[in-house]
């Protein structure tokens, strides 16, 4: 696999833990250690894919996904959340248009497959429906609504489904 992933913790074992899981499958990381750190990167950086955690000082993993969702530049790179969250937080993130969640404790396997499959979301969003160059200006589905509100969950079996309450919230 391939791709430049933005890793975001305040933790610097979990950073690296993050970073050592994904460069073994072939995936560049960069980090940041916090949500203002985030903002100041992301647009040098050009990620395929963000993850966050929820509990940083300056600023948080949920206010760092509004932020960038507001944002013009950054509004359509996928978000994962990395944390230990509670339902409030996933109800939260599903608010601001979070791409998935990721319980931590995490199985390094799952963070793979999660980022793994955020990466090819992003490029075919990037190619469009005909597969063509270029991004879809108008931020819409086939129906002309936003498909950031559609959240695909990550459950622990890898499948989509509802959301995930994060254990120990």
């Amino acid at each position: 696999m391939s791709g430049r992933i933005l890793v975001v913790d305040d933790n610097k074992v979990i950073r690296q833990l993050i970073r050592v899981n994904l460069e073994l499958e072939g995936f560049e990381v960069v980090t940041a250690a916090d949500g203002a750190e985030c903002l100041d990167v992301v647009h040098h950086v050009r990620p395929d894919v963000v993850t966050l955690d929820v509990v940083m000082p300056r600023l948080n993993g949920l206010r760092t996904a509004a932020q960038l969702r507001s944002d013009p530049r950054t509004w359509d790179i996928p978000i994962a959340i990395v944390s230990a969250c509670t339902l409030g937080e996933v109800n939260n993130g599903e608010s601001v248009g979070v791409d998935a969640f990721l319980a931590k404790p995490f199985e390094p396997t799952e963070l793979v497959r999660t980022v793994g499959k955020l990466v090819r979301e992003g490029r075919q969003r990037e190619r469009g429906p005909e597969g063509g160059v270029g991004k879809d200006d108008s931020g819409g589905g086939e129906d002309g609504e936003s498909d950031r509100g559609r959240v695909g969950m990550v459950d622990a079996g890898g499948g989509e489904s509802g959301p995930v309450v994060c254990p120990g919230g």
